[in-house]
């Protein structure tokens, strides 16, 4: 496990919707790929040109392009005051007076960099979808920012931008919705390997033979005023089923964050320990033969795998790690 002093930081996330009204359209469907040098995950959202996603991301932004048509909104117009609805972390530039044309602020979520940017006018191309397959392609009207170039540093080689996936205006969500009139919900499936699925819009959908939607439990996603992260309500930590021993009020800071752009899960030194030692003692208890061995950066828990039970296809068999949410 790697030992990071960070805010609480969830990866794995599977499936999340976010449930506005239902629409008569058909849901519209990204593919989602893994890239294998960086661990960040993208989809093609603009003539092939892979987009990094950032959950937290309220914006949709790419490199310049000659086919790109300038939009110009003025300071006061609405879509600018959805532009700048949230600073980046750390941007300086965002800080600036607006003056006489509205500029956005996108922002690099690995390197944290950001640059003042015009917005355009682009295309989108996707698919539509009946919940199981691929129907027929779309073209999806949006507003991006056009950034410089040296703001994808750090992404991968074949990335243009990013497309922010967060509750905002401008981000890919809502844009969606607004261009093909689909409900304002969508469903990110991230893939180990393979490829994955982004669909906006709502259902049915259809992971799994014989698995709808409607089969999943769900939680309420959290907002921070100021922040376009979706958090979690993580009530405690499990290991093999049994609560971990965390100091009091230590999940209390208005819950655990989502992402898509760090390649681990990240806690907190206070959450970190007791969720180690607890893991080490489970693993034990359950299967006396492990073997520590050296440990390899990042992480500080390492095992001899022929000392293992497993894998299956699913994994080694050791003990469970669960976030135990609001509402069970």
């Amino acid at each position: 496990m790697p030992r990071r002093r960070k805010p609480l930081l969830l990866l794995g996330v599977s499936v999340l919707a976010l449930a506005w009204p239902a629409s008569c359209a058909d849901p519209v469907l990204f593919p989602v790929a893994k890239d294998a040098a960086t661990s960040l995950y993208t989809i093609p959202v603009r003539d092939g040109a892979n987009h990094v996603i950032d959950l937290a991301g309220p914006l949709l932004w790419s490199t310049c392009a000659s086919d790109h048509l300038p939009a110009k909104f003025s300071c006061g117009d609405p879509v600018c005051k959805l532009a700048n609805a949230y600073r980046p972390p750390g941007c300086r530039e965002a800080g600036q007076p607006c003056k006489q044309q509205c500029k956005a602020y996108p922002y690099n979520p690995i390197t944290g960099q950001c640059a003042a940017a015009s917005l355009i006018h682009t295309r989108l191309v996707a698919n539509t979808t009946d919940g199981k397959n691929p129907l027929r392609q779309v073209s999806v009207r949006a507003v991006a920012a056009c950034a410089p170039r040296k703001l994808l540093a750090s992404l991968p080689r074949d990335a243009a931008g990013v497309a922010g996936l967060a509750a905002s205006g401008l981000a890919l969500p809502a844009q969606v919705a607004a261009s093909q009139r689909v409900a304002s919900k969508f469903m990110l499936c991230l893939p180990r390997r393979d490829e994955g699925v982004a669909i906006f819009g709502g259902g049915p959908l259809f992971l799994l033979p014989e698995s709808a939607i409607g089969d999943f439990t769900y939680t309420t996603l959290l907002s921070k005023r100021g922040s376009s992260s979706y958090y979690l309500p993580v009530k405690a930590i499990a290991v093999g089923k049994a609560r971990v021993p965390l100091p009091r009020d230590a999940l209390a800071t208005g819950g655990v964050v989502l992402g898509t752009t760090a390649p681990y899960t990240a806690l907190r030194a206070d959450v970190y320990r007791p969720l180690v030692d607890a893991f080490g003692k489970a693993l034990t208890r359950e299967w006396n033969n492990t073997r520590r061995v050296a440990a390899v950066a990042p992480f500080e828990l390492c095992y001899d795998s022929k000392t293992l039970p497993g894998p299956t296809r699913i994994g080694w068999l050791v003990p469970d790690i669960d976030l135990v949410l609001e509402g069970g």
